[in-house]
């Protein structure tokens, strides 16, 4: 019959964007042709190409687009826009308008999200995070660093004092030393930590519950296709915003990069109401998502080629050419804008500039792939943890009390954080420290190594030779071995939270960490075995062989991969974060090691198993289904349900119309050609349906519960004293998707996940039953031994 009734469809339609409300004028080009409505007395026409319905062709919220039909609208209306651009010079400079609109759309994205949201963002939580130690007596908005900045009193070993910058123990109790000062640094740490984090959670409760978490997972899905209404609003925007530097300024072991990802798709949704082609398209909106995924990780990290991979390795479902050109304009437009802004204070663009004085050697490949194996090991350990962590705050009493668990975390987390100074920095803070290369006149506790007796005539390369380690040193590895049991542990319990909440930066951080551990302890097995057959030709003494702050970056790299698996994005992200392009083969070694780690525990990453944990309805591209079910076997109805619910072409009234909606939640209904004859002659969307009825019912005169619903051409012939027909074939989809009932349920998976639809039918000699995409996931769940009742969303 019509085994894959592949009709005019898009080029594999599976893309990105989120529905705003807004009205849709239906035409769903040779899917479906409208055609008018009948009234009676002097019949009136109602044809909803030249007279539109206001909401038909709209999705109503929870719901999954149609790609095909969106597709097929997009062609329809670039086609008419094109016929008549040869009628007239004003319909050619619609035309060339139209065209230039996309390019348009993504410069305003750039600039919106790299200048008034990133740059803001990041200024705003770098001056808020220093007012928990203290504040500016010149001028209360300068953070530490910009506050010492004109002073001439500082010295270069401790370059980050100056009497223009007072600690609040100075303020109050007038001394900076002593355990009085300490104890009131202590406490005002502890109470500014606990204020933001109050704020930011109860804003999001308030104003803007779609603004927790990172938000990645949510993207995912509206780029598949799905409804989530609000969650890209402006409301969502103005506190994710808000809250974002709030939460961030607070302490928690979270970071602002995933959260940057949500609010620059906040502004591409929000700037897509000025252009009615994005508008009025769900498919084409979703691209533009696509592209604003790619601006977030831009902005984030500096990294506008990292934030096109990862929007296309990572986040998009649909990712053509043309979207991938976009992405790259409105990635270097935002990388710009920061760049003009300069939030991080440095002149580039980079947020972690690395500048590592010695080469690395093949021998170091084998502890590059052990941090590899431990980021691995770490991401499945994370991700197991944290997922019984929410699945816990979901189904106890813990998630009813979410403004109190945010406030102990904090409290936890401060209480803990501020005794050890690398908890207690930020972290990107303790990113920099981490990736550093130490020299001689270098004055972090990391680079607390004794000074060498005798120097060398060559002076600036004995200067970076190794060197034993000395108190200083000691003392900040016992203090990073504490920090990394620490972040390990506070990270698992923070993620998920109801504040907005990234987890590219924790993540990083615990592989710096450990990096650096593992990069120390190579450096000083370098120094005192430097006669070792591993180390022999390659490090003699007085040789610089050994860069622990290249560990760290290899370490962070590994880390994040093996709780994102990411591959490609993430080496990019790594050598544009740092500069360090000549580290690639060690970033691409550890990042690889760690996915394939990762992966023989379990294929998905945090973000889809967030996804699967609140039962969003997303069919993960990467995943293989592997059962030998048949189309049979999971479409509805199944053995003794009721019958599929049908409409006739030609032989149900108004009312009877009515009734069978009214009697089902069902989103859309097959047309057959009679109770008989189950023959398919196409499908009508539930929203659709409801609208042309009402409509009907208030414009044209006539229309009663009585009257005939047609979706044929011509009406059968009724009495003369019978009430004007209904017709409605303009809003019937006549080349529906259909399979047959022994198609294999791989293949059927397949046409889901590349054509993005919402429902195949099922047909043999006639309309068998109905397969949506909620019935696919539900049996695919059954298959991994999961509850089916956890794909909530319908």
């Amino acid at each position: 019959m019509y085994l894959y009734s592949l009709s005019p469809s898009p080029p594999l339609p599976l893309a990105t964007s989120v529905p705003p409300g807004g009205y849709d004028e239906y035409s769903a080009g040779s899917s479906s042709r409208a055609a008018g409505m009948n009234g009676s007395g002097p019949t009136k026409l109602v044809d909803p190409l030249e007279d539109p319905l206001p909401g038909v062709g709209t999705y109503e919220d929870f719901n999954t687009i149609d790609w095909v039909r969106e597709k097929s609208k997009d062609r329809d209306r670039h086609r008419e826009i094109t016929n008549k651009s040869r009628e007239s010079t004003v319909a050619l400079l619609h035309s060339v308008s139209d065209a230039f609109s996309g390019w348009l759309l993504m410069l305003l994205v750039g600039l919106m999200a790299g200048s008034a949201l990133a740059g803001g963002i990041d200024i705003a939580a770098h001056w808020m995070t220093d007012l928990k130690e203290g504040v500016c007596l010149i001028g209360f908005w300068f953070n530490h660093e910009h506050c010492c900045w004109t002073s001439n009193e500082t010295t270069f070993q401790e370059r980050d004092r100056c009497p223009q910058w007072k600690s609040w123990a100075e303020l109050i109790a007038g001394t900076a030393q002593g355990p009085f000062a300490y104890i009131v640094n202590y406490l005002m740490y502890i109470f500014w930590a606990l204020l933001f984090s109050f704020l930011a959670v109860t804003l999001v409760r308030a104003f803007a519950p779609y603004a927790c978490g990172s938000g990645i997972p949510e993207i995912k899905t509206i780029l598949s296709g799905f409804i989530i209404r609000g969650y890209l609003g402006k409301w969502t925007l103005i506190i994710k915003t808000i809250t974002l530097v709030l939460a961030v300024s607070s302490g928690l072991s979270l970071g602002k990069e995933g959260p940057l990802v949500h609010v620059a798709c906040c502004c591409a949704n929000i700037l897509c109401h000025l252009f009615t082609k994005y508008r009025k398209n769900e498919a084409k909106r979703r691209e533009v998502l696509s592209a604003a995924a790619a601006v977030g990780v831009s902005v984030a990290f500096g990294a506008p080629i990292g934030g096109v991979l990862f929007s296309l390795e990572e986040v998009s479902y649909y990712f053509p050419l043309k979207t991938l050109w976009r992405s790259f304009f409105a990635a270097l437009v935002a990388a710009f804008t920061l760049r003009s802004i300069n939030p991080f204070g440095n002149s580039r663009l980079v947020l972690f500039y690395v500048e590592f004085h010695a080469p690395w050697h093949l021998v170091e490949l084998a502890p590059f792939i052990l941090l590899g194996i431990f980021g691995g090991l770490w991401g499945t350990l994370f991700i197991k943890a944290n997922i019984a962590w929410c699945r816990m705050r979901k189904t106890t009493r813990l998630g009813h009390y979410p403004v109190i668990e945010v406030l102990l975390v904090t409290a936890v987390t401060a209480l803990l954080a501020f005794p050890n100074s690398y908890t207690r920095m930020s972290g990107a803070e303790l990113m920099s420290e981490l990736f550093n290369d130490c020299s001689l006149l270098d004055s972090s506790q990391l680079c607390g190594y004794k000074q060498p007796v005798n120097t060398s005539e060559t002076g600036v390369d004995n200067s970076l030779a190794d060197r034993p380690a000395g108190p200083g040193l000691c003392t900040a590895l016992w203090q990073l071995a504490l920090a990394l049991i620490f972040k390990i542990l506070i990270t698992v319990i923070t993620f998920g939270m109801k504040v907005p909440s990234g987890l590219f930066i924790p993540s990083m951080a615990v592989g710096a960490i450990a990096g650096r551990l593992l990069g120390v302890g190579m450096e000083q097995l370098a120094y005192y075995n430097h006669d070792w057959l591993l180390f022999r030709g390659w490090c003699s003494p007085g040789a610089d062989c050994i860069t622990p702050g290249l560990y760290a970056m290899v370490g962070a790299a590994a880390c994040l991969g093996g709780v994102t698996r990411m591959t490609v994005s993430l080496v990019v992200i790594m050598f544009e974060l740092t500069g360090g392009l000549e580290y690639i083969v060690p970033l691409m070694a550890a990042t690889m090691t760690s996915k394939w780690v990762a992966d023989a525990f379990g294929r998905e990453g945090i973000y889809e198993a967030h996804i699967r944990l609140n039962g969003y309805p997303f069919l993960e591209p990467k995943e293989e289904f592997e059962h030998s079910s048949l189309a049979v076997d999971v479409m509805r109805p199944r053995r003794g349900d009721p019958a599929l619910a049908v409409l006739t072409q030609d032989s149900m009234t108004v009312g009877e119309v009515e009734t069978l909606v009214e009697s089902t939640h069902y989103s859309g209904f097959p047309v057959v050609i009679s109770q008989e004859s189950q023959r398919l002659v196409g499908f009508v969307l539930r929203r659709d349906l409801l609208i042309s009825i009402d409509n009907a019912r208030k414009r044209q005169d006539g229309i009663v519960s009585a009257s005939l619903v047609v979706f044929t051409e011509h009406c059968p012939a009724q009495p003369p004293e019978a009430p004007p027909p209904l017709r409605l074939r303009g809003i019937l989809d006549l080349s529906p998707f259909t399979v047959t009932d022994h198609t294999p349920m791989d293949i059927t998976v397949d046409i889901f996940r590349k054509l993005g639809l919402r429902q195949c039918l099922v047909t043999h000699n006639g309309l068998l039953g109905i397969i949506t995409k909620k019935d696919i996931l539900k049996h695919m769940a059954q298959i991994s031994n999961r509850d089916p009742d956890s794909i909530l969303f319908n």
